[in-house]
C-alpha cells in the first residue's frame, strides 16, 4: 500500500485528521496551500478534494478564479494517481485540458475518477476531474495527462 493511503487511513480516525492530512500534503507541495484545500476522501481510483470560496481564490467578478479550479483538480488528479498506481511507481502530471462551464460561486468540491484506468501498465493515464458547487451543478472539467513510470 502506498505510504500516502496509509497516512490518510490513520489519520481520518482522528479528529481533524481531514485537515492534518491536507495539511502535511500543502507541506510538501506548498504551492497547493494557495487554495487552503481539504481532502475529504482518498482511496485507489477516486480522490474528492474540497475549497472554500473566499476572497483570495476569487477574481473580478466574484466568482472561484479559473487557476484555483485548476489547481484544486491537479490535487485530486494527483492524490488519486498516487494511491491508484504500485508501490514502486513513479508518476509526474504532463498536460491539462480545461472547459470552464458556470460560474463558481460557492464553494467547490472537485472529485478525479479512475476507477477505469489500468495503472498496472507504464504510459500516459488521462485522469478526469469534475469541479461542482455546493447545488452539485458541474462548473469545470479537466483532464489531466499523468506520466506513469513502473519500476
Amino acid at each position: 500500500m502506498r505510504k500516502n493511503l496509509k497516512t490518510y487511513q490513520r489519520l481520518t480516525k482522528l479528529p481533524f485528521g481531514r485537515q492534518i492530512f491536507s495539511w502535511i500534503v500543502c507541506r510538501v507541495a506548498p504551492y497547493f496551500s494557495s487554495i487552503k484545500p481539504q481532502i475529504h476522501e482518498l482511496r485507489p481510483g477516486f480522490a474528492e478534494v474540497t475549497m472554500k470560496k473566499r476572497r483570495r481564490v476569487t477574481n473580478h467578478l466574484n466568482t472561484v478564479h479559473a487557476i484555483a479550479m485548476c489547481n484544486m483538480a491537479e490535487l485530486a488528479a494527483g492524490m488519486m494517481t498516487d494511491v491508484s498506481v504500485p508501490v514502486h511507481s513513479r508518476w509526474i502530471p504532463v498536460g491539462m485540458t480545461v472547459a470552464y462551464l458556470n460560474k463558481a460561486t460557492t464553494d467547490l468540491s472537485a472529485t478525479a475518477i479512475g476507477h477505469e484506468i489500468n495503472w498496472e501498465t507504464a504510459g500516459e493515464k488521462k485522469v478526469p476531474v469534475e469541479v461542482r458547487d455546493t447545488k452539485g451543478t458541474l462548473v469545470f472539467q479537466a483532464e489531466i495527462t499523468m506520466n506513469v513510470r513502473l519500476s
